[in-house]
């Protein structure tokens, strides 16, 4: 069970450095079958209040169910998008490919490989976004791993290309020089409501970067979609907007356009925290709660043996986090009362716990609903027919 002290979640204790490595969880013979036909329901959801919040507020509890399975047999999904339509863009990590898929048949179309990609440990073709101009530019951006770097591009999608799989033109890169690792790439990408990208990077296991702010390693980064530094940065010639940070692949912004990020520990906590424009988040002098001067606490921690955080998005006044050795899907119910939240609004809740295996990507449906990916064919799962699989759930 989850408890709150000192604005943060406490957990119980696990390890990992790595992208999740060591599940506890797992899916064995004791795990709920799953299967497009039969979606398991929630696990370990609570009864929900029969009292109505005040105005502004989710309910403490609430509650997530897997109502179809939109597709499957995908590999090493990462990256997930939608198109102004309601159809997705997924990613292949290793593959370097980006697939559409039907938003209501779950019809898989090849759009296209992109060039350069260079596959290795945890790096490959990470984050995809669309252009918040989607309907005039036809762009599309992605973050990925090269033979030198971690990068950004973006690429013209041609929607009435008779070719298949030759929809996308040529990657324009619009930031190059992020540094590259087998571990602790980062990779989320995503327009804020301010109209600028986002994107979360890693240290690449070199501690010291998440510090340096020379280095575009350890940080959160802010551009213009050309991938120029933007009023409003720390600095005025560069893109970083907030560092100390390990592993962020987690971004979402709630209904108060406060942004929030998921992030990796190391040994002992994993971390959500609200994001300020040049904010030390610590690492790696902290993990965790540090409660001193110049350096930014998170919101919540678990310990990694139950998160191990990937993607994160806004649903219903809470956030909801994918996670990877946790096996599980979080929900964190916000306060929209007075500006920067110091705590969740009620202790976390966890959902789904080992029932699909590893989660990594999670992306507003519409409503009260999300999309949900799965990550067993990354090469730390243990995959089962039809994995992995996109799946729609219903939250509360």
């Amino acid at each position: 069970m989850a408890v709150l002290a000192a604005g943060a979640l406490l957990l119980s204790a696990g390890c990992t450095s790595q992208e999740g490595v060591g599940s506890s969880a797992g899916r064995g013979a004791s795990s709920p079958a799953h299967s497009p036909s039969a979606p398991p329901g929630a696990s370990a959801s609570p009864s929900p209040s029969v009292s109505r919040p005040p105005a502004g507020r989710p309910p403490a509890k609430g509650s997530a169910k897997v109502v179809s399975t939109l597709t499957e047999g995908l590999n090493s999904p990462w990256g997930l998008a939608a198109l102004p339509g309601g159809d997705l863009l997924v990613g292949s990590r290793d593959k370097g490919t980006i697939t559409r898929i039907d938003a209501e048949t779950g019809e898989k179309e090849l759009l296209g490989t992109v060039p350069g990609v260079a596959p290795a440990g945890e790096g490959g073709l990470l984050g995809l976004a669309v252009s918040p101009d989607f309907g005039s530019d036809h762009l599309v951006y992605a973050y990925f791993t090269t033979a030198s770097d971690n990068r950004i591009a973006r690429m013209i999608y041609d929607e009435n290309g008779s070719t298949p799989g030759q929809s996308l033109g040529a990657p324009d890169t619009i930031l190059r020089g992020i540094p590259k690792g087998s571990i602790h790439n980062g990779g989320r990408i995503a327009f804020g409501p301010d109209r600028a990208l986002y994107a979360g990077t890693g240290e690449t296991g070199d501690d010291e970067r998440a510090q340096d702010k020379e280095s575009l390693a350890g940080k959160i980064l802010r551009m213009t979609p050309d991938g120029e530094p933007l009023h409003g940065n720390p600095e005025a010639d560069s893109v970083v907007y907030s560092y100390g940070h390990r592993n962020v692949q987690g971004l979402a912004w709630d209904a108060e356009k406060r942004l929030w990020a998921s992030e990796f520990g190391q040994d002992t906590w994993d971390e959500l925290n609200l994001i300020e424009p040049g904010g030390n988040y610590g690492w790696p002098d902290v993990e965790g709660t540090a409660d001193q001067e110049g350096f930014r606490d998170p919101v919540a921690r678990w310990k990694t043996s139950e998160a191990s955080p990937s993607g994160i998005a806004y649903v219903k006044g809470s956030l909801w986090m994918a996670g990877l050795r946790g096996e599980r899907l979080w929900r964190i119910p916000l306060s929209r009362e007075g500006g920067a939240a110091k705590e969740p609004l009620a202790d976390p809740q966890a959902f789904l716990e080992g029932e699909y295996g590893r989660l990594r990507t999670v992306l507003a449906a519409g409503g009260d609903r999300l999309w949900l990916v799965t990550s067993e064919t990354d090469g730390r799962g243990t995959p089962k027919s039809g994995d992995d699989r996109i799946l729609l759930v219903q939250v509360r």
